[in-house]
């Protein structure tokens, strides 16, 4: 049996070098996939990349591929909008790429639709999921029209091919569109995703923060029959002086309290009006139940400042030290430790 080395299909010329297996497409070096092992490389590069990101890398890449295809054409033969349909067919039909036309030309305007029947991506998609639509094909002949023309095109599929459509019908016209500012809305589409989730992180960390310093603002101890202990750390926002007072009026009767001792150590000279303020509040609330507050931990420097500036401090016993507040409240119920 004769074993042919060159042919000629449709006008297309394909030559094979058994010696060195090379094959030759109109004199450019080609090579053949089965559509089933096309297939597998699309579908891992959606494994790793995700669909989005996958459906940008085949539009990117059939665009650009078409480009270098129109261009390389384009000096090979004289192709413009009078030939350009007999040019498509007799090119893509012999490579396997499927049946194509050109329908509803506007030369003036360079519009035209395409119609594309059994191209191998559709092919593909038929051996998976079904419901896959084509990208990498439709982008690839904006791209051959892009090197055809030096004008750059884009496109706009109107139908896709299915059981009830025989063509996947694709409009294709000038335009500012390109594949880099695709690009780049993924590239700012991603980044914003990011900064979202990065967003979400920090704010499930403040909550968690602001449940553990609910926790630790309003801490009730008891330390003696009838004798709690409230320290007040740091700074006294709205929401913390709200969930200090709740706190511990709330919990007052359950320890059958008559001293409440705040303890202002951690305060130092951090204390200010608003921490005064809440101070009195307290204050007042705790009387309502029968309850008496001592202040204690009172450096010498924080007395000054509530001799000098937080007067409505004065009407409430101030003592130097937790020790000291104990012994006050047991020496005022008529007891003492031995």
């Amino acid at each position: 049996m004769e074993m042919k080395k060159e042919i000629t299909v449709g006008g297309v010329e394909l030559k094979w070098d058994l010696s060195t297996g090379e094959v030759l497409f109109e004199g450019g070096d080609v090579v053949f996939f089965w559509v089933s092992a096309m297939k597998t490389f699309f579908d891992t590069i959606q494994e790793i990349s995700g669909e989005e990101a996958t459906n940008l890398v085949l539009e990117t890449t059939g665009f650009r591929q078409g480009v270098i295809v129109g261009e390389g054409f384009k000096g090979m033969k004289d192709i413009n909008t009078s030939n350009v349909v007999d040019w498509l067919s007799n090119t893509y039909v012999p490579a396997g790429w499927g049946y194509v036309k050109i329908e509803n030309m506007d030369v003036e305007s360079n519009r035209f639709t395409l119609f594309i029947k059994d191209d191998w991506e559709y092919k593909m998609n038929q051996l998976g999921s079904r419901d896959k639509k084509g990208i990498f094909v439709p982008s690839h002949y904006a791209g051959v029209f892009t090197g055809l023309f030096e004008e750059n095109f884009w496109y706009n599929i109107l139908e896709y091919q299915s059981e009830t459509s025989p063509y996947t019908v694709v409009e294709y016209f000038p335009s500012e569109v390109n594949v880099q500012q695709n690009i780049r809305e993924l590239a700012r589409k991603q980044e914003q995703m990011h900064i979202q989730e990065l967003e979400g992180l920090v704010e499930d960390k403040t909550r968690m923060l602001q449940k553990l310093v609910k926790e630790l603002s309003s801490p009730l101890i008891p330390v003696l029959d009838g004798i709690v202990v409230v320290p007040l750390i740091g700074r006294y926002d709205e929401d913390r002086a709200e969930d200090l007072i709740m706190n511990t009026l709330t919990n007052l009767p359950k320890y059958q309290a008559r001293f409440v001792l705040l303890d202002l150590t951690g305060l130092n000279k951090e204390i200010s009006p608003y921490t005064a303020e809440l101070i009195d509040k307290l204050g007042s609330a705790a009387r309502l139940l029968g309850v008496e507050v001592i202040l204690v931990g009172i450096s010498a420097d924080l007395a000054m400042v509530i001799s000098q500036t937080l007067t409505g401090l004065k009407k409430y016993e101030c003592l130097q030290s937790l020790q000291h507040g104990i012994y006050y409240a047991l020496g005022k119920s008529g007891k003492r430790i031995v």
